[in-house]
C-alpha cells in the first residue's frame, strides 16, 4: 500500500517535529474547507439587483433594494424588500379618510402642537383591532401596507362568521396562516386535549404561536411578544412599530395565581403590567423599515413631513437664535423655540422633594403673623 509523503516547509528551526507539521496542515485544510462568504445576486423586482452574503452569516445580513442612479433621487434610495404585500386597495368598509387640521399638526382650535407636520398624499386611516376578543380561528387573507404606520398589517378572516378585521402583522406572517385569540378564555377542546385539567407547561405549548393573542398570563417567561397592553379591559398599547417587541421577565405569583407580570421593553424600562392584558406573540412585521432612506426630499414631503428650519437662520422675533447681522449666535445657550434650555443636562421634570415643600410652605404662610 502506498502512502502519500507530506512536504516539509522550511522552518528557521532545525529540530521542528513531524506532529507539528501535520497539525499545521490539518489547520490549513480546514481553513479551505470553510472559505470566507461570498457576495451571490439574488433576483430582484426593482431596477437594481439586492446582494446577501453567502455562507454562515448569511441570515445576519439585511437585504435592502436599491436602483440604479438614473435621476439623483434614486442614487440614494433604498427601501426594504416586502414582495409579500398585498397590490391593491384596502378593505373600504374597514377605512375612512384623513381628513382636518390632524394633518397638519394643529389642535382643536387651530395653533400648532406639533411642528414640521403638513401636505402629503392623501391617506385612508385603517382600523386596528388592537383588543382582539373575538374567539375562534382567524385565516390570514393578506398582508397589507398601511400608510399610517410602520409596520405592515394582516387582514384577517373570521372562519365561523367571516367578519373581516385588521391587526398589526407579526414578523414572518404570511397569507394563508392560522392565528386564535384566547382573551375571552380557554376552549373547551383544548382543556380536553390536555385531559381535563390545565397544565402550564402543555397549555403554552398548545397556545404560544406566532401571531395567536393571549393573556400576558399564559405566555412563557422568556417569549418575545408585541401589541402588549398595559390593563385587564384595555387594548395593546406597547410595542406596536415596525420590529419592536418586550420580553416577559417574571411573573409574581401568590397562591396558585399571578398578581403581577414584569415585561421588558426595548428601551430597557420594565413595567408590571395586569396579568389579563392582551399581547401578541412574536416580533412587530417590517423590521428592517429603519434601514430604509428616501433618497431625496420631495419624498419626505408625500410622507407629510415639512422641512425644519434652523433657529439660526430665523429672524429674532421667531426664535431666540435669530435675528443679528450676519451669522451671530448672540452668545446664548442652546434653547429651543420656547426659551427651554436644549442642552447641558436640563430636566425639564423636577423631582418634588422636600425642598420643595419648603417652598410651598413659604408662599402659603405669606403675610401672616406668626403666634408670639
Amino acid at each position: 500500500m502506498l502512502q502519500t509523503r507530506l512536504p516539509l516547509r522550511p522552518s528557521s528551526t532545525p529540530c521542528r517535529c513531524l506532529l507539528s507539521t501535520i497539525r499545521s496542515y490539518a489547520s490549513a485544510a480546514a481553513v479551505d474547507r470553510n472559505p470566507p462568504p461570498t457576495l451571490e445576486p439574488t433576483v430582484s423586482a426593482g431596477d437594481g439587483q439586492v446582494y446577501q452574503a453567502a455562507g454562515p452569516r448569511k441570515e445576519s445580513t439585511v437585504q435592502m433594494r436599491t436602483y440604479k442612479p438614473r435621476t439623483p433621487g434614486l442614487r440614494h434610495l433604498k427601501r426594504p424588500i416586502n414582495d409579500h404585500l398585498w397590490k391593491g386597495r384596502p378593505v373600504s368598509k374597514l377605512t375612512y379618510p384623513k381628513t382636518g387640521m390632524g394633518k397638519a399638526g394643529r389642535n382643536n382650535s387651530g395653533h400648532v402642537t406639533v411642528r414640521h407636520r403638513g401636505g402629503g398624499h392623501k391617506r385612508r386611516i385603517r382600523i386596528i383591532d388592537y383588543h382582539r376578543r373575538a374567539p375562534g380561528e382567524h385565516v390570514v387573507e393578506r398582508i397589507e401596507y398601511d400608510p399610517n404606520r410602520s409596520s405592515h398589517i394582516a387582514l384577517l378572516t373570521n372562519s365561523k362568521t367571516k367578519e373581516q378585521s385588521y391587526i398589526v402583522a407579526a414578523d414572518g406572517m404570511r397569507a394563508g396562516d392560522k392565528v386564535e385569540s384566547f382573551r375571552s378564555g380557554i376552549p373547551p377542546h383544548l382543556i380536553a386535549s390536555m385531559g381535563g385539567v390545565i397544565d402550564p407547561g402543555m397549555l403554552a405549548a398548545k397556545t404560544a404561536f406566532r401571531g395567536n393573542c393571549l393573556p400576558v398570563r399564559m405566555v412563557p417567561i422568556g417569549t418575545q411578544i408585541f401589541n402588549v397592553g398595559s390593563k385587564a379591559t384595555g387594548g395593546a398599547v406597547f410595542c406596536r412599530s415596525a420590529g419592536t417587541y418586550a420580553v416577559i421577565m417574571s411573573k409574581e405569583e401568590t397562591r396558585q395565581k399571578v398578581r403581577e407580570v414584569v415585561i421588558r421593553l426595548q428601551s430597557g424600562e420594565q413595567r408590571k403590567i395586569d396579568p389579563d392584558a392582551c399581547c401578541t406573540v412574536g416580533v412587530a412585521s417590517n423590521p428592517h423599515a429603519h434601514f430604509a432612506q428616501l433618497g431625496k426630499a420631495g419624498r419626505a414631503r408625500w410622507l407629510g413631513i415639512r422641512p425644519t428650519v434652523r433657529g439660526l437662520a430665523m429672524n429674532a422675533a421667531d426664535h431666540p437664535h435669530g435675528g443679528g447681522r450676519g451669522k451671530s449666535k448672540g452668545n446664548v445657550h442652546p434653547v429651543s423655540p420656547w426659551g427651554t434650555p436644549a442642552k447641558g443636562g436640563y430636566k425639564t421634570r423636577r423631582k418634588r422633594n422636600k425642598n420643595v415643600w419648603l417652598v410651598q410652605d413659604r408662599v402659603r404662610n405669606q403675610g401672616k403673623r406668626r403666634p408670639k
